[in-house]
């Protein structure tokens, strides 16, 4: 347990925030214990001086809730460690990006991914997506801040992916044999 103050007073403000943020996540038959809040506050406090970074104002932690809470990958078995390990993505990558992107942008990005290319592999998230975007960002790509479309990590996705209609259509073939 830590002394200083500023910690304490941020991982309390974290606790009640993500506490508070029960009341939009229930609605996905998530909710998250005092115990889960002080956990999630704890290890923010713990990421935040891992990167090497200051948090003034709100936590991330309220804003991951509320971005991940209606995944289909979450549920109550994994939702507080879910959340404390996009903490530590999403801290990795605004270091990574360098502050070139927004904690908005950051946050929708990762959920797209998360849902749509990932399928809740967090691991894949990280090391793979990610990871390419912020070299792009590092490279000085700023397209993503002239489109609202969603599929912005596509233009750098380096795995061939297959057609769900396509994939459709050989199945159907092969059983009407």
């Amino acid at each position: 347990m830590t002394n200083n103050w500023l910690v304490i007073c941020q991982e309390q403000n974290i606790t009640t925030q993500v506490l508070q943020a029960n009341q939009h996540s229930q609605r996905f038959g998530l909710v998250l214990t005092e115990e889960d809040a002080k956990l999630i506050a704890r290890e923010s406090s713990r990421t935040l001086k891992e990167q090497m970074r200051v948090e003034f104002g709100p936590g991330i932690a309220q804003k991951i809730i509320y971005e991940f809470c209606n995944s289909a990958y979450l549920n109550l078995n994994n939702f507080t460690n879910s959340i404390i390990r996009l903490q530590e993505i999403f801290y990795l990558y605004k270091n990574e990006m360098e502050d070139e992107i927004t904690d908005d942008e950051l946050l929708h990005l990762m959920k797209e991914q998360f849902e749509n290319l990932c399928f809740g592999d967090l691991d894949y998230l990280e090391n793979t997506c990610l990871y390419n975007f912020a070299q792009a960002i590092q490279a000085g790509y700023q397209g993503y801040q002239t489109s609202d479309e969603p599929g912005e990590y596509a233009k750098f996705d380096e795995v061939q992916r297959w057609d769900y209609d396509l994939y459709m259509t050989a199945l159907q073939d092969i059983c009407w044999r």
